[in-house]
């Protein structure tokens, strides 16, 4: 299926952040408060790429929903550095995007099931319609402002993780 800097269907799965403390006679629970994109407002996570060329973290926005993921990217005018979009496969499969309504040209990162980049579609072309897939099934695909791949040394086989909230 194409998605326009996003994808085809979604729903949740892990867990949030937790942390205890234990006092006394009390266990205390407590639970990061979400947080949300201003543009999108999607939820944010961090999502953390581990390589040779060392640790990135990204504020990521969580497009779970068909319609998150049909709209993407789409319409938008500015990606920092430290911020992505992630497209979590539910369940895992080959993926496919496009580049309609994004004048933003990306980096689509395609992840495997095992956690590791799979291949990355670098600089893509603002607006273009053509296919670009997944080399096998992807568990999620990952997008940053074009070049930034490149720039920080991130390449196929770099560890990607993250949690999705409950």
């Amino acid at each position: 299926m194409l998605a326009a800097c996003s994808p085809a269907e979604a729903g949740p799965e892990a867990a949030g952040s937790q942390s205890a403390s234990s006092g006394a006679d009390t266990t205390v629970v407590t639970q990061e408060a979400p947080r949300y994109h201003p543009v999108s407002t999607l939820q944010v996570i961090d999502v953390t790429i581990e390589g040779a060329a060392g640790t990135h973290v990204f504020n990521t926005e969580l497009a779970v929903t068909p319609q998150e993921q049909a709209r993407g990217l789409m319409f938008r005018t500015e990606l920092g550095d430290d911020e992505a979009m992630l497209f979590p496969s539910y369940p895992p499969e080959q993926r496919s995007f496009w580049m309609k309504n994004t004048p933003l040209s990306l980096d689509i990162i395609f992840i495997g099931t095992d956690g590791r980049i799979s291949n990355i579609a670098a600089n893509t072309v603002p607006y273009s319609l053509e296919s670009v897939p997944s080399k096998g099934i992807a568990s999620a695909v990952f997008e940053v402002r074009a070049g930034l791949s490149e720039e920080l040394g991130i390449k196929p086989g770099d560890l990607v993780t993250y949690k999705l909230p409950e």
